[in-house]
């Protein structure tokens, strides 16, 4: 049996009701590799979720290099929202056939991790995971639903960004992953759709980041595989998680995709 890390996440998760077609196929793509022996763990995120709630609360969404800022009422309402857009998931691939269950950072301390502080507060850096509970549902033939909602030392509740998550995860499981957004590849120059890239190595990545042409969300994307591959993820691939069956055609390598390399 092998295992797979893959994180949902953007306006892939726009739809979380039991018809939302990106959660009908990835249902379906799971129950599929399961049957061919490869169980699958699901991180998540759920950034427009969290950016509606606050706003339904008449609170500011702020980002700095890509991280959300995180005060104390913030981190509130992140894990009031990150929490019900688990239930959602984990309802919704169940009535898909699967047997899924949900879970935060916080339950048998799968992730501590360290705040950052001014000017993000309780934004998470430094993940440490415990695998032993993910280990044990997989085994089990559970699917875990993770939503990236941590503690630090002491207890405080803290907001991982679910890119880092799941790149930790898999790095301390030895997994590969699959990152999951509303892009279909990674490119050389953001502002130029004809500048993708199929394949990109670290030092690649490295430069992406240093000169600026990583922006917002794809930073944490790329930071996390580079994490991923240096705590032993043997591949990582980031694709577009709206498209049609988007797990299985990316594994199969039917989905434009961009794959980080050594």
């Amino acid at each position: 049996m092998t295992t797979l890390v893959v994180k949902l996440g953007g306006h892939a998760l726009e739809r979380l009701d039991v018809d939302a077609p990106v959660l009908g196929d990835l249902a379906s793509d799971v129950v599929a590799l399961a049957q061919h022996g490869t169980r699958v763990v699901l991180v998540h995120g759920g950034g427009p979720q969290i950016s509606e709630l606050l706003g339904d609360l008449s609170m500011q969404s702020r980002f700095v290099d890509g991280l959300r800022v995180t005060d104390e009422r913030t981190m509130g309402v992140v894990a009031m929202a990150l929490a019900h857009v688990n239930v959602q998931i984990v309802a919704t691939l169940n009535a898909r056939g699967l047997r899924a269950v949900g879970l935060s950072g916080v339950d048998a301390t799968l992730l501590r991790a360290r705040a950052l502080g001014a000017p993000w507060g309780r934004a998470a850096v430094e993940p440490i995971i415990d695998v032993a509970l993910v280990v044990d549902l997989v085994s089990l033939g559970y699917t875990p639903v993770v939503s990236s909602v941590g503690v630090d030392a002491d207890g405080n509740l803290v907001n991982c960004n679910a890119d880092t998550l799941a790149g930790a995860l898999a790095a301390a499981l030895g997994t590969e992953l699959v990152l999951l957004s509303d892009v279909d590849q990674v490119r050389y120059d953001p502002d130029d759709a004809t500048s993708v890239l199929n394949s990109v190595s670290k030092r690649e990545v490295m430069d992406l980041l240093e000169r600026g042409a990583a922006r917002e969300g794809m930073r944490p994307k790329l930071t996390a595989a580079l994490d991923a591959l240096n705590g032993g993820a043997p591949r990582v691939r980031l694709a577009n998680g709206r498209r049609e069956h988007a797990l299985a055609r990316l594994l199969s390598g039917a989905l434009a995709s961009t794959e980080v390399t050594p």
